[in-house]
């Protein structure tokens, strides 16, 4: 048997993995500060350490990982692995081989998806289903062609009892390269601090312009969120779960995919 045929073999077990995991729900909890049982506290306070130091990480959680001799690390710059003594770093997907192949990276971020649903859950643009079934929260951008597209279905969503809400996702950044908000950025704080956020963001996302406002809401914090948790680019959907769907779902199977979440399928 070939060597490339073993690779391929492998490749494609890890892609089935990555499909079957994708609704299974979180296993433990993340907290939200840096955890340090007693018995490791010294050796996790110098994975912070350096990571911090070395780095420039801001370090959110630490806690052994599935692997000896590993730990799991969440940061602002999304979740890597890291050796005992901090001298080595991983950042990637790990898969569990038992029973069945789990995506172990991704059952990880869930959890700190979910925690960051709830923090936000004030400052999120709603749309609710009035025979609401299932709850969808996407990163969004006004900007971004299939996150028109998304919004133009909206009523589509509600209609299947899909309710949206909306996180802020400037795709150009925070700032620009003088260092000053970007356009994109003052465009969605913007809609957040309009009077009527719902009608602001329909408009703007059908090519209006949108009128400068400023005000106290937390768009940089969620852009930041995004991009801890593996947001690339918009829309990325998160379902209640804590599991989240890259890309453009039309109405119909976005519901069949909340079916199938819902079911533990």
């Amino acid at each position: 048997m070939s060597k490339k045929f073993l690779l391929a073999a492998a490749l494609g077990v890890l892609s089935l993995a990555s499909h079957v995991s994708a609704f299974a729900a979180p296993k433990a909890p993340l907290a939200d500060s840096v955890m340090l049982p007693a018995a490791q506290s010294s050796e996790f306070a110098t994975v912070k350490a350096k990571l911090s130091q070395n780095l420039g990480f801001n370090v959110a959680s630490i806690k052994a990982s599935p692997m000896p001799g590993m730990v799991e690390v969440v940061t602002d710059q999304g979740l890597f692995y890291a050796s005992i003594d901090g001298n080595f770093l991983l950042h990637g997907k790990m898969y569990g081989l038992g029973e069945n192949v789990s995506n172990l990276t991704e059952e990880s971020l869930a959890q700190v998806r979910i925690d960051g649903m709830v923090k936000f859950s004030d400052d999120m643009i709603v749309y609710p289903a009035k025979n609401e079934k299932h709850v969808v929260t996407v990163f969004t951008d006004i900007t971004c062609g299939y996150c028109r597209k998304m919004h133009e279905q909206i009523e589509d969503y509600n209609d299947k009892g899909i309710t949206v809400r909306y996180l802020a996702y400037p795709r150009a950044g925070v700032k620009d390269r003088t260092g000053g908000y970007s356009q994109g950025f003052k465009d969605l704080r913007s809609i957040w601090c309009h009077e009527d956020p719902q009608q602001a963001l329909t408009k703007a996302k059908s090519g209006s312009n949108v009128a400068a406002r400023i005000c106290d809401k937390p768009i940089e914090d969620e852009f930041n969120f995004g991009r801890q948790v593996g947001v690339t680019g918009t829309p990325a959907i998160m379902l209640a779960n804590g599991m989240m769907v890259p890309g453009y779902q039309d109405p119909s199977k976005l519901f069949a995919l909340l079916e199938t979440a819902q079911q533990g399928g």
